[in-house]
């Protein structure tokens, strides 16, 4: 649970940095960057992953009650937020057989659309105990892990279509661009790319709140980590996060992200840097492999704060790559981070160690937590009332357009 965070949120969202606040880590702050850690979490536990459902792709949870169904709402008065928008994604560039999750032989389709993640406004009862009106655009990462470092080339593209020209030499990962602009007038999900998406949203939000004091919160885990670093810079860059009467007046923007793969060249590191309502925390465990790719031709954006989950009692060792690239795991590593200097680890912020083995088996045994224990009841087999059993595995709302989405992943 999150303490005192209706004051000083502004050192907190890094208006000065994080200076002071990272070695050793603020209390304050540590859980903090768990409660958008969270927020980035619930974009895995919605995505519906079932090759055998016609809305596999897409989210299982409508926006209306989304955070109570993932579990964010119990115990957890600072999770006051309604998701006002979902978003999704496609892609230009040809994807190799080995990111698709399942064959796409639907005719008429050369690309596919999935659920990208979603953007959520505090309620007022949330906006009051934050001490300010929040706005959260939350990315999903991929569902497999690490087959990309292998499988794909770490192509730099021209930016000068987000940024504008004056961004002479702004290059970015192709492969994070493609996602994040790309559209498809084929497909009833993407006729606007997830940039446009989420700029509008953005938009709408703070034109709604402006005689308000707003803030604006990106985050995301490893993919999803580098579409946040991408979309805020974006936002920032292109004045989203000020209301059309009063573009001097910027709201502060920043990035949470979480095992972030880097982003682009030197020079989209200067662009980021140079923005004064614009702020990056990068939280890295020093196992996982994923923050130093791509390995050449590329910089990390932003502040970083390193943590090391090998340090931590609860863990089974040596570990993996998969537990030491999980979100799950990277956030039990905030919690009980004590530095880099020290081998010690000690919970900070009571946090339910079972959350580690929610979809991969990190814990040690004696703890007796099942491996991937979070699933679907029955795999959304439920039982109608003449005694048969049907596949409900997506909730309808007012954006949904009945139809199934097809999906790729681009692996991080």
């Amino acid at each position: 649970m999150l303490r005192s965070i209706g004051r000083g949120w502004r050192d907190l969202s890094g208006e000065s940095n994080w200076k002071g606040l990272l070695q050793p880590l603020d209390q304050d702050l540590r859980q903090y960057i768990i409660h958008y850690g969270e927020m980035a979490q619930a974009t895995y536990d919605t995505f519906n992953s079932n090759t055998k459902s016609k809305y596999a792709g897409s989210s299982i949870y409508s926006r209306q009650d989304f955070f109570s169904k993932v579990g964010l709402e119990k115990n957890n008065p600072y999770s006051k937020y309604q998701v006002t928008k979902f978003l999704y994604a496609t892609s230009q560039i040809e994807v190799p057989d080995s990111f698709l999750v399942f064959p796409v032989s639907r005719e008429g389709r050369t690309k596919e659309s999935n659920w990208m993640g979603y953007v959520a406004v505090t309620t007022d009862e949330g906006t009051e105990l934050l001490g300010r009106r929040d706005i959260v655009v939350a990315w999903r990462g991929s569902i497999q892990t690490l087959e990309w470092i292998n499988d794909f080339h770490f192509v730099l593209v021209d930016a000068k279509n987000i940024f504008g020209e004056k961004s002479k030499g702004v290059q970015v990962h192709q492969g994070w661009y493609s996602i994040y602009t790309s559209s498809d007038e084929r497909s009833p999900f993407n006729k606007s790319s997830a940039r446009d998406q989420v700029l509008q949203e953005v938009r709408r939000l703070v034109e709604k709140y402006k005689d308000e004091e707003i803030s604006i919160t990106v985050c995301g885990h490893s993919l999803g980590a580098a579409l946040a670093t991408l979309n805020a810079a974006d936002i920032v860059a292109n004045g989203y996060n000020a209301t059309q009467n009063r573009p001097d007046k910027p709201c502060l923007v920043t990035a949470f992200v979480f095992a972030s793969p880097r982003v682009g060249n030197p020079d989209f590191k200067k662009l980021f840097s140079g923005y004064k309502s614009l702020r990056g925390l990068r939280v890295r465990n020093l196992p996982d492999i994923v923050p130093t790719y791509p390995p050449l031709g590329y910089s990390d954006v932003g502040e970083e704060l390193t943590i090391d989950t090998r340090k931590s009692p609860y863990l089974k060792t040596p570990g993996d790559l998969v537990s030491f690239h999980n979100l799950e795991a990277n956030l039990h590593g905030v919690a009980g981070t004590q530095g880099t200097t020290t081998k010690e680890f000690k919970l900070q912020v009571k946090r339910d160690i079972s959350l580690i083995n929610k979809s991969i088996d990190a814990l040690k045994d004696e703890y007796m937590v099942p491996g991937s224990w979070r699933v679907l009841k029955n795999k959304g087999m439920v039982q109608q009332d003449d005694g048969s059993w049907k596949l409900m595995d997506h909730e309808m709302d007012g954006e949904d357009v009945h139809e199934p989405c097809l999906y790729f992943v681009l692996e991080t």
